[in-house]
């Protein structure tokens, strides 16, 4: 710091105001009073900081307070400037009083107040609180969740971005994987676990590491900004917070309730525990101390639930919680507390009369709830009691574990008893239930069936005969006993039925056959049928008796030929194609068939854009104009196949063109097509332009932006990306006049090859109203009436609408005289009317 004093002082202020008056006046002068300026800090030389002007009877001036050695007044000049410079961080504000003298040194006015407030500058680098930091994190921790925290300090003015820091992780030593484990926050410096280092952090792997944290002031924006660094030293501790094995309890447990089951433990102490519900129940069982330690609130029916499913959560004092939560299983274990059921109220079994000795007659079927496959659920059968017991008691046994009824004896006879009750013991040593069985003696399969005629003749059908139609009934009969399995018949085609085209069902009251189309006919294939149909029974006929021809009928199915439609190959045909093809590319060909062997034409319908056209002989499909993916992407219309016959019947098949983009359409603008600024311009405005492009967008889009035109264009305007889609056109000079500019700008996209837009940007530079808005001048049209001519054609209307209701209104009062003169009966009535 240089101190001048003397006239080598004023001959210094003589040559440097000059140099300051030459520079259009760049400090101000006025007459003596309260001031308060603004001066830079680290400001360097001599720098005036304002003149005061010295009236008489003052000829000097004095200064006095925080002068601190720089903030000195020329005193016969005036001149208030500084010989070095000011540090805001040591003092950010200056006191000083002024006073006027006279020739003797006399005050004659003041002490004035002047007040200099420092303006800070970037000029103090951020400082960490600590050279080191040492932290903890728990394997597993939830990502985001901080674990540490950095700080900073910066001795700039905090009111300013000087002193706005960001931190950033700079190094991270070592680093086993491709991903950051560890991340922090810009603003709080708060360090946490990323999502992949939540997941791979293993201290048996790496149990330390290193992370060299940054902090740059200026928010970290600015290539300028001053910067400091720490290391962090972090410590990775195996995690204890861990689900506990499945846990497993017996059902209807008769034990006090609740009932510890397992426990869960945080890593430190301190942490809120709680349950969450997996699944919604009608009531949660479960509760949880903050001790971590798990219990069971109720009995439980493993009939009701066999396993629950539920999370623990652990939370810290803010509800935040510290970690995953942990899923818990309880198994609810079975006891043997369900009777066996039986599967019906009455099971019933038919046993033919000569049935042989140890043959099946049917499983009685009865269930425990009890877990299955254990021995709770485990159930045994015996036979309690039988009625009638003739011929002879004992005439069943059940298999033990099955519950399958055998034959004991070769007794029965459907004279003697035509049915029996068996009362069964169902027991899972337990609990025993008693099922009731009916077990019906019927006749034997002794008759065969027997059709009323053998042969059925012919039967014509057309081809077009829908399916499921009956085209004949046929019939034949069982002496056997009614509704038994003996006399039942069942109708089976045997010969002549190759593709299985026809079905044949019973009526089971009266054991009609109906014969029915199962499969669609087609004459081309087969026109006539001659069918075997043969009659049986669902019970085996007894020994010795065997089917003949009685149960075997014939008939013939005559089928008439329909004239059928086309058939395409394909009921919707799909092709993929690019927009950029040339005009008669084929797409693709498609292919009819005309069952009875016509020659087909092939047309388009529905071509709405016309893009396409149809080779009427061969089903070729080729363009006939150029496709555009932005006007449709997936272009449908409809190829139709017609005979050339006399009934010329046609059919449709769909024919779908998915059209694959190209790059061919420029950038444009979606947001930004007029914008205006406010004039006069203060400095630092932008308005915010946005591009889109009609072409599909596998990708985000990437535009670069620039502006075109004159160099003039460029020296006034400029334009900087935000992010792929967004840009800020911002002028770069204060003085632009007011009007309207055209600003040419360039927009490329990404595409391949790339495509350019060359646009026209409308930037109206116009005064604004206090919302904000451009303000536009409305200019007297020629044509447009003044204010006088105005005022003029406003009594023009108010007169004639007078005019006009008065004509009306003596138009009246001349009807009313006329009807009173018609009516009056006295003439005297006239004269007073008159």
């Amino acid at each position: 710091m240089v101190k001048l004093c003397g006239l080598h002082l004023l001959y210094l202020l003589i040559f440097h105001l000059a140099a300051y008056h030459g520079m259009n006046g760049l400090f101000a002068s006025g007459p003596l009073q309260d001031m308060t300026f603004s001066v830079s800090e680290g400001t360097t030389g001599l720098h005036v900081i304002y003149q005061f002007t010295i009236e008489p009877p003052a000829v000097s001036l004095r200064l006095s307070g925080e002068e601190d050695g720089v903030i000195e007044i020329a005193s016969t000049d005036g001149y208030l400037y500084l010989n070095g410079s000011l540090d805001r961080e040591n003092k950010a504000i200056h006191r000083l009083q002024v006073e006027a003298l006279n020739v003797m040194g006399e005050k004659v006015k003041g002490p004035y107040s002047i007040t200099i407030n420092v303006q800070d500058i970037n000029d103090n680098p951020p400082k960490f609180e600590k050279s080191k930091y040492n932290g903890t994190v728990w394997q597993n921790s939830l990502p985001g969740k901080p674990f540490l925290r950095v700080h900073a300090t910066d001795r700039d003015d905090p009111t300013t971005p000087n002193a706005q820091l960001s931190y950033n992780i700079l190094h991270h030593f070592p680093n086993p994987y491709k991903w950051m484990l560890f991340q922090i926050d810009n603003v709080t410096g708060a360090i946490s676990t990323s999502e992949n280092g939540s997941r791979l952090l293993n201290p048996q792997k790496q149990a330390t590491f290193t992370l060299v944290v940054t902090v740059k002031d200026l928010a970290g924006m600015s290539e300028n900004a001053l910067t400091s660094n720490t290391d962090v030293e972090i410590t990775v501790k195996e995690n204890i917070w861990k689900a506990p094995p499945k846990v497993s309890i017996k059902e209807n447990s008769t034990e006090p309730h609740p009932i510890a089951i397992t426990q869960v433990q945080w890593n430190e102490p301190g942490a809120k525990y709680d349950l969450l519900q997996r699944e919604r129940l009608p009531r949660f069982p479960f509760t949880i101390d903050q001790s971590g330690t798990i219990y069971v609130t109720e009995p439980l029916d493993r009939e009701e639930k066999e396993l629950y499913s539920f999370f623990a959560t652990a939370k810290d004092d803010k509800g935040e919680e510290l970690g995953r939560p942990l899923l818990i299983f309880v198994q609810v274990e079975d006891i043997n507390d369900n009777p066996p059921v039986c599967q019906n109220a009455l099971t019933i079994f038919e046993v033919q009369e000569n049935e042989g000795l140890g043959s099946n007659i049917g499983t009685l079927h009865a269930t425990d709830m009890d877990k299955e496959n254990t021995l709770n659920s485990r159930l045994q059968f015996r036979i309690v009691d039988q009625n009638p017991k003739i011929p002879s008691d004992s005439l069943f046994i059940i298999q033990q574990e099955a519950g399958t009824f055998q034959l004991s004896r070769y007794l029965l006879n459907k004279q003697v008893a035509s049915n029996y009750s068996v009362t069964v013991e169902v027991t899972d040593k337990v609990f025993t239930t008693l099922c009731d069985v009916k077990i019906n003696v019927i006749d034997i399969n002794d008759q065969i069936p027997i059709f009323e005629k053998s042969d059925y003749g012919n039967c014509t059908i057309l081809e077009d005969t829908p399916e499921g139609e009956v085209i004949l009934e046929i019939q034949a009969t069982d002496a056997d006993e009614p509704f038994t399995g003996s006399s039942q018949i069942i109708y089976q085609i045997e010969e002549g039925d190759q593709n299985k085209n026809f079905i044949i069902e019973t009526d089971p009251q009266t054991n009609r056959g109906f014969v029915k189309i199962k499969k669609a006919l087609d004459f081309e294939m087969s026109s006539a049928y001659n069918l075997t149909v043969k009659a049986t029974n669902p019970e085996p006929l007894v020994k010795g008796v065997q089917y003949n021809s009685s149960s075997t009928a014939y008939f013939k199915v005559v089928v008439v030929d329909v004239n059928e439609v086309p058939v395409f190959s394909k009921n919707t045909y799909i092709a993929d194609i690019f927009e950029d093809v040339p005009v008669g590319t084929l797409v693709m060909t498609v292919t009819a068939n005309d069952p009875e062997g016509d020659q087909i034409r092939y047309a388009l319908k529905n071509d709405k854009r016309n893009w396409l056209k149809i080779d009427t002989d061969s089903g070729k499909i080729y363009t006939a104009a150029p496709l555009d993916r932005e006007v449709e992407r997936d272009y449908k219309v409809q190829v139709t196949a017609t005979e050339e016959n006399k009934t010329s019947q046609s059919s449709t098949a769909n024919f779908i063109i998915h059209i694959k983009d190209v790059n061919d359409n420029p950038p444009r603008l979606a947001k930004g097509n007029h914008l205006f600024f406010c004039h006069p311009l203060r400095g630092g405005e932008r308005a915010e332009i946005q591009a889109t492009d009609d072409d599909e967008q596998l990708y985000p889009p990437e535009f670069t932006f620039s502006l075109g035109g004159s160099e003039n264009i460029k020296s006034d305007w400029e334009i900087y990306r935000i992010d792929g889609t967004h840009a800020y056109l911002s002028p770069k000079r204060t003085n632009l006049e007011e009007k309207q500019y055209s600003i040419p700008l360039i927009i490329n996209d990404n595409g391949k090859p790339p495509l350019k837009g060359d646009l026209n940007l409308q930037v109206n530079v116009c005064r604004c109203s206090d919302e904000g808005r451009c303000f536009i001048k409305v200019e007297n049209h020629s044509g447009m009436p003044s204010t006088g001519m105005a005022v003029g054609i406003l009594l023009g209307v108010l007169i004639f609408i007078g005019l006009v209701v008065g004509g009306v209104f003596l138009r009246m009062k001349n009807k009313k005289r006329k009807e009173l003169k018609k009516n009056a009966a006295d003439p005297s009535e006239l004269k007073t009317l008159a």
